[in-house]
């Protein structure tokens, strides 16, 4: 089995506002640094993404890619790589588990094999970044109160 990275983080709010904010594919270049552009391409019955087209700016990684999720419930959802120009493989999974007070653990687990030759321990420090940067932005969005969606919103 490939080797991971794995972190956590507490948000302040019920896990089903954290996975409304994970799950709402279309806003995350609002608040995720790398995501560019979000599209997803395929919607199970419920209207939750299959598949999500990205295209990423991450500093030395610029890449369109497609990812394919799988919905474990309402508190996990994992994804896997179906395409892309500069990786091999991109494996995550978000699992959300309720906490005293009404708030969230977060874990944010992944697994990244590039197309270009690497020293694991710098894929692993990659990893890292990407996921810390992830939680926070997910975190920041989250206890805003702009989980997103298609309500407009009052401005003032």
């Amino acid at each position: 089995m490939a080797e991971h990275t794995s972190s956590n983080i507490t948000i302040d709010a019920a896990p089903e506002a954290v996975m409304e904010v994970i799950s709402d594919f279309r806003r995350y270049p609002e608040w995720t640094g790398e995501v560019k552009e979000a599209e997803v391409v395929e919607e199970d019955e419920n209207g939750r993404a299959l598949q999500v087209r990205l295209l990423l700016d991450a500093g030395a990684i610029k890449d369109e890619h497609t990812l394919a999720y799988d919905w474990i419930g309402p508190h996990e959802v994992h994804w896997s790589l179906v395409k892309s120009q500069m990786l091999r493989s991109l494996d995550g999974v978000y699992r959300l588990a309720p906490v005293a007070g009404g708030a969230t653990d977060v874990t944010y687990q992944l697994t990244v094999d590039v197309k270009i030759p690497m020293l694991g321990m710098i894929k692993r420090k990659a990893e890292k970044v990407i996921i810390d940067r992830a939680l926070d932005g997910l975190k920041k969005r989250v206890e805003s109160g702009d989980p997103g969606g298609d309500e407009p919103r009052a401005e003032g």
